[in-house]
């Protein structure tokens, strides 16, 4: 990356929390732009954290999670994801989510990425996870979520990112990030070797 200053442009003069719940806070700044100029800046704060789950089997399969997405109005297939607690270590977090949607108990983790889901208007931050070696149990689903579970070969999977069918910006960072480390040889040789399978 090219040397640049990381100091803050931005001027906060004062802030106000315009809607507040169990999941988000909206706080709307008065600021000074890095321009110099006067303005507002609402930031949108999750309390909790995003995590998220790529588990394949010992068939090379993903097992995604379709789902109907109320802020979007439109049905959406993703890997298995939710809010972790904060005060929890994330690979905890993520262990009870895989096992919440879909019942798979795995045995082997690795952190894939951390990543900023949507950095200009929140300060959400989250931690994806690669899982394999895994187990069948039963699955324990919120109230909230009406899940359909799909399980097919991680390159179908690869297809449907790159054809844009899948747009969970999650799902689709740790799918291309898990391909091209299969492809560079930074995952173990078997895994490798199931997901670049066609």
């Amino acid at each position: 990356m090219p040397a640049v200053s990381e100091e803050n442009p931005w001027k906060t003069l004062s802030g106000e929390v315009r809607y507040e719940n169990k999941w988000i806070r909206v706080t709307e700044h008065q600021v000074v732009n890095p321009s110099g100029n006067p303005g507002i800046y609402g930031v949108v704060h999750f309390k909790s954290v995003a995590i998220g789950v790529l588990p394949v089997d010992a068939e090379g399969c993903v097992h995604l999670v379709g789902q109907y997405r109320y802020s979007l109005n439109a049905y959406s297939w993703e890997m298995p994801e939710g809010g972790g607690a904060p005060d929890m270590p994330p690979i905890e977090e993520a262990k009870r989510e895989l096992k919440e949607e879909t019942g798979l108990v795995a045995r082997q983790w690795l952190e894939l990425l951390p990543i900023h889901t949507s950095n200009s208007i929140c300060d959400e931050h989250g931690v994806i996870y690669l899982a394999w070696d895994m187990e069948q149990a039963e699955s324990e689903p919120e109230d909230t979520e009406q899940l359909t579970i799909v399980r097919m070969p991680f390159a179908g999977v690869v297809d449907l990112v790159l054809e844009g069918a899948i747009t969970d910006s999650m799902t689709v960072a740790a799918v291309l990030k898990a391909q091209l480390l299969a492809e560079r040889g930074c995952l173990p040789d078997a895994l490798s070797k199931l997901m670049l399978r066609r």
